[in-house]
């Protein structure tokens, strides 16, 4: 077996009951297009409670379901995707997302704005934040994965890793909250898993969706970026919504 071989990211989510929240990042078989993908999980009725929705300026928000039923909004609503600028894409899992567009508008960079970041403070989990930076220059594309996680089972202190990728077509990287389900959580370790990518957006959207444990996933957003124009192809599945939203 070979170390660049990739895997299919649906079997790796079949496979694995519990990812928590995930973050993809690559390009499409033919090379043209730029690939980010975020989906969140919930145990908690907290957790569970959340839909993704679109913003008017492009960015991608989490947002309760019910509002009635918010117990503690402070590490489940955020804006997941936003542009930092009109070169540069930000995913994460949290509220670091704004800290990440403030640090690059002030010239700053994507690891610098992470030195002053952690992971979440829910104790006994100490859930990792993870972050994507997609960078459009011209054809010259790359992106950076980071993960934030304690550095033990106390979270006294905090472990900081960050990959940085020349994309290849039809390959991604998949980095996720959790190793698999447990108590407390098993938070991910390693490398950024290697999977394929498609350039179907909807056998992607599909292929992820349908991996996702039945019972624990909640949402999920798609983006296809055209690298010559930025113009974008967006899907988006919400669990608890009447009738899915794909745009």
């Amino acid at each position: 077996m070979s170390v660049y071989d990739r895997a299919s990211l649906g079997a790796l989510l079949e496979a694995n009951t519990y990812p928590g929240r995930g973050i993809v990042a690559g390009l499409t078989a033919d090379g043209k297009k730029a690939v980010a993908a975020y989906f969140i999980m919930g145990r908690s009725e907290n957790s569970r409670n959340r839909i993704f929705a679109e913003q008017p300026d492009g960015s991608m928000m989490t947002a309760p379901y019910d509002e009635s039923k918010v117990q503690d909004p402070s590490l489940i609503i955020y804006a997941a995707i936003k542009w930092a600028k009109d070169d540069m894409l930000i995913v994460t899992n949290g509220d670091q997302t704004d800290t990440i567009c403030e640090y690059v508008k002030q010239g700053k960079s994507f690891e610098e704005a992470l030195e002053s970041r952690a992971f979440e403070p829910d104790a006994p989990n100490f859930t990792p934040r993870i972050s994507l930076a997609y960078s459009f220059k011209g054809k010259d594309t790359s992106y950076k994965m980071s993960i934030l996680k304690s550095a033990d089972e106390a979270g006294s202190g905090c472990n900081r890793y960050t990959f940085t990728y020349a994309p290849t077509a039809g390959t991604g990287h998949f980095i996720h909250t959790y190793n698999h389900d447990g108590n407390p959580i098993p938070t991910f370790t390693g490398e950024p898993e290697r999977i394929v990518i498609p350039n179907d957006i909807d056998a992607f959207t599909r292929e992820i969706w349908e991996g996702l444990n039945p019972d624990n996933k909640i949402s999920l957003a798609v983006r296809y970026i055209d690298i010559e124009t930025k113009e974008a192809e967006c899907r988006l599945i919400n669990k608890f919504c009447v009738k899915e939203d794909n745009k």
